[in-house]
């Protein structure tokens, strides 16, 4: 994974009227933490954390007016009716070697096998623990064949050496269930032509 840089300044105003006065400046407020350290409130540039953030893993390295940080964001709070606005971001102070643990997004590759069956995504990401310079940008479940009733546990899905499950091995992460909502609808339009008759 790449490491992405920013530059931080170091905020002494704090409450909602400092946070809006930050986002009309176009910064994002945030905190930094970990490692037994004091929280530290930053402002950050908005369009490079917007940039860093489109990958939910990444390592950011931190220049807080000249002290560089190795940080991967916690926490991160969008606007709910404007896109693309960040309100605030939580970062996690981490140290090259340091073991982390994180959610990835899970992909899948594939098809099916033929019936109209549905892929339900039981866990939308998979915990794991990777080293923190070290953390993949998701994980790829093969879910080649797979047929009503069957599941992918969270021990099959590959992972990158170094990472290891957060999760149970027979955790439930996708199950393929059968298409149900055309069975109903037929039977519902055999009961209405019965009804008819």
């Amino acid at each position: 994974m790449a490491e992405v840089k920013i530059s931080a300044e170091l905020r002494t105003e704090f409450g909602k009227g400092s946070a809006r006065r930050l986002r009309r400046e176009d910064k994002v407020p945030g905190v930094v933490y970990g490692h037994g350290s004091e929280p530290r409130h930053v402002a950050l540039p908005h369009h490079d954390t917007l940039m860093a953030l489109k990958n939910s893993n990444v390592l950011i390295s931190l220049d807080i007016e000249g002290k560089q940080e190795l940080v991967i964001p916690k926490d991160v709070q969008r606007a709910t009716l404007r896109m693309g606005i960040i309100n605030h971001v939580d970062l996690l102070l981490v140290r090259r070697g340091e073991k982390v643990n994180v959610e990835l997004p899970i992909h899948t590759e594939g098809e099916l096998a033929p019936g109209g069956n549905l892929l339900e995504h039981v866990l939308n990401t998979l915990p794991v623990e990777a080293e923190a310079t070290h953390i993949p940008e998701s994980v790829t479940a093969d879910i080649s064949g797979l047929d009503a009733g069957q599941s992918v546990l969270a021990k099959d899905i590959k992972l990158p050496q170094g990472v290891s499950l957060d999760v149970e091995d027979d955790a439930i992460v996708l199950q393929v269930v059968a298409a149900q909502a055309e069975a109903a609808a037929e039977g519902e339009g055999e009961a209405e032509e019965g009804a008819e008759a």
